[in-house]
């Protein structure tokens, strides 16, 4: 769980969090702290630009309760389906399973004492209602700060309405944010009346304070002066609140050049934060040419109309909500608005297809930061070619070409909504359907939802057959075989893998997914007992997987040579190998790799002589199963391992013992239960484990198989999918 997270940008057009510290905000400040202790729902209101993103937030982390607080911006989502996705996704909360989301929330925060602020929820106000009453009914010891334009009209809300600054309060904001561009202002008459036409908004003050490079506070009133008066027809000293943050904009907006106006409203495009590469090919030409939009941005810079980020792909821009929306209304005026949303449509496009190449490379965690950071990019060109007849192709392309971040980097949930809005459509391109068809399938698996994964899977192949398209009935076929896997029929998951890696060399395939399918027949021979197959068949995967500097499926075959390794005695290497597995999927949010990685962990920790440590991994594995699935896939073949585990644990400490260290292991969450099992050394005389001999027990059934379960999911990443290991 994230405790209080490093202020970021607003969600209703404030300035960055982390400018304006308490300027003019001190006994707000206080008032904010006593609501939210008297009251488990507080919202702060009051109009954009107000400072109230800022407010809540320092507010938020001086009061931040025992378990931690997270801030879930909400002026990226569009569409309310996805508000829970984006309070799981602000939790850093990953849940393979086809739970809805918000009972993901409820498992996740259930007995927590934790703070959760709600930015920028005005056009989401129903969705994000029905969500906080049932988290706060549900969980009592949760509390909420929301931050918007009006209130949710709950019962037992708390409103905190935020009013603007004074003119003392204005004129030093005014003051501090001269000197951040190089220039020194007094406490003037020509200041203080500034300030007074602003009205006190922390917005409209900043977005003055930007031009102080060019005007001085006299002439920054009188072209304000004649602003006011141009769009307000008189009557200055009662304007309204809204129309004088408007007035600020809009007067910004006269100042600026007719490339920094055109830049600007193209740039509304962007949902949440773009990077240069982006802005140049969306924004460029008809006018503005690529090789100007670095210095037209860097006066949007200049001028506090864009902000500057700092993350781990790089820098990245964004555009203050309330200015993207002046931006945008331009945009519509102008009628340029569709031909932009297909521009910006051709750059997502564009990224998904280089970062499912880049997946297989040495890029790999690159590719799942930068997915990552433009999910709301990506979400909105979803949304476009979903919504649109003739983009529907372009959106199962899209759809299926996103499989990586869908099932590497956390978001099946997510990408199975999609994928299912995408095949439904007609869009007459039967090969991106191809594509998105057997990616759900691979989705559907990896949560344990057999009947549709085997429809999707189905008809992809059937289709797939009747035009030829060779790579389609590879892939279909390999996902059907993780499915025989993970459902105890291996002599049909084998033949089925064996067929799909012919079908790869046949046409040429060499990715994450073809490694995978490998990875899987090595964990359908391991269970029948050939561990030297399994071994041969993972060490090529390792192999390949190292000349192409690729980690993912790596970590997959490192569990099974891990698994070979504790079967023959040699503990230490197995730990060896696990640290290496378990640190690259806790890399990639594999949530999958990383609980069968402490799984695994625990019973070499027990055969190394220490079953308290063991106990206490098998406790944290068990609190992060509900988010993957069923158990184990409800496998006999992948729960052996861990019966043995418990099974000997118990013997060595009892069962009261093994039931509390059982609960202290729960009681970890995942970033804890990973650095504790990194950091644990734990070399001891051995501990006598008797091992399984030969194959691995048959599962209930048959000759071995069993129908296939409810649930049963993996995690993999990369491109491709695939199943666990021993």
């Amino acid at each position: 769980m994230r405790g209080p997270q490093r202020p970021g940008p607003c969600a209703d057009g404030d300035p960055p969090l982390e400018l304006t510290a308490f300027i003019g905000r001190s006994a707000e400040l206080g008032g904010l702290a006593e609501a939210m202790a008297a009251a488990r729902l507080v919202t702060v209101t009051g109009a954009g630009g107000v400072g109230k993103s800022r407010l809540a937030w320092h507010a938020a982390v001086r009061s931040a309760p025992a378990d931690g607080v997270a801030r879930v911006e909400l002026a990226p989502v569009q569409d309310p389906l996805f508000v829970e996705y984006a309070v799981t996704e602000a939790l850093g909360l990953t849940d393979h399973t086809t739970r809805p989301p918000r009972e993901s929330l409820l498992g996740h925060l259930a007995g927590r004492r934790f703070l959760l602020v709600l930015d920028g929820f005005e056009h989401l106000v129903e969705a994000c209602a029905g969500l906080v009453a049932e988290l706060l009914r549900k969980l009592p010891e949760l509390r909420v700060l929301a931050v918007g334009r009006r209130p949710l009209g709950l019962a037992g809300e708390c409103l905190f309405p935020l009013a603007p600054l004074g003119t003392d309060e204005a004129v030093e904001l005014f003051a501090d944010r001269a000197r951040q561009h190089g220039a020194e202002v007094a406490d003037c008459p020509a200041v203080r009346e500034l300030c007074l036409r602003l009205e006190g908004i922390p917005l409209a003050v900043e977005l003055a304070a930007g031009r102080l490079r060019a005007l001085s506070p006299a002439q920054l009133l009188e072209r304000l002066d004649d602003r006011f008066r141009l769009l307000t027809g008189g009557g200055r000293d009662a304007l309204p609140r809204h129309r004088a943050l408007r007035t600020a904009i809009g007067w910004s907006h006269e100042l600026c050049t007719a490339a920094e106006r055109l830049l600007w409203a193209r740039l509304s495009m962007f949902a949440g934060t773009f990077d240069l590469d982006a802005a140049e090919y969306v924004c460029s030409g008809d006018g503005l040419p690529a090789g100007d939009v670095l210095d037209v941005l860097s006066e949007l810079l200049a001028q506090s109309l864009v902000t500057r980020e700092e993350t781990a792909t790089g820098p990245r821009y964004r555009m203050l909500d309330t200015v993207r929306a002046y931006g945008a209304d331009w945009l519509e005026a102008a009628g340029d608005t569709a031909r932009l949303r297909r521009r910006h449509r051709d750059w997502c496009l564009g990224l998904a297809t280089m970062c499912e190449l880049d997946w297989f490379s040495p890029r790999q965690r690159e590719v799942a930061a930068r997915v990552r950071a433009e999910l709301p990019n990506l979400r909105a060109a979803l949304e476009f070619c979903l919504t649109e007849p003739e983009e529907a192709h372009l959106g199962q392309y899209l759809a299926g070409s996103l499989w990586f971040c869908w099932a590497g980097c956390g978001r099946l949930s997510e990408g199975r909504r999609w994928l299912e809005r995408s095949v439904e459509l007609d869009s007459g391109y039967e090969r991106s359907r191809l594509k998105a068809l057997w990616v759900l399938g691979y989705v559907a698996v990896l949560q344990g939802d057999t009947v549709p994964a085997l429809a999707a899977l189905r008809e992809c192949r059937e289709r797939a057959e009747l035009i030829a398209d060779g790579a389609a009935v590879a892939y279909a076929e390999h996902r059907t075989g993780c499915l025989a896997l993970v459902t105890d029929d291996l002599a049909r998951a084998e033949r089925l893998l064996r067929s799909a890696l012919g079908r790869y060399r046949e046409i040429g395939e060499l990715n994450s997914n073809v490694l995978m399918s490998q990875v899987e027949l090595a964990m359908a021979r391991a269970f029948q007992g050939d561990l030297a197959d399994a071994v041969r068949l993972c060490e090529d995967v390792r192999r390949v997987c190292e000349d192409h500097g690729e980690h993912w499926a790596r970590s997959y075959a490192l569990y099974v040579l891990a698994y070979a390794s504790w079967r023959g005695g040699d503990h230490r290497r197995a730990r060896e190998l696990l640290v290496d597995c378990l640190g690259d999927a806790h890399a990639f949010h594999d949530l999958l790799g990383s609980v069968l990685s402490l799984e695994l962990l625990a019973l070499v920790t027990l055969s190394q002589g220490d079953p308290a440590e063991a106990a206490v991994l098998q406790g944290a594995a068990g609190r992060l199963w509900p988010s993957v699935g069923l158990p184990l896939f409800g496998s006999a073949h992948y729960n052996a391992p861990h019966e043995l585990c418990e099974a000997a644990a118990r013997r060595a400490l009892g069962d009261e013992r093994y039931g509390e260290l059982l609960a202290e292991g729960a009681r970890l969450d995942r970033e804890a239960a990973v650095a504790r099992a990194l950091a644990h050394e734990g070399e001891r005389p051995p501990y006598t484990v008797p091992g399984p001999r030969g194959p691995v027990p048959h599962a209930r059934g048959e000759a071995g198989k069993r129908e296939p379960a409810a649930s049963r999911t993996r995690k993999g990443g990369e491109a491709a999918g695939g199943v666990p290991t021993p």
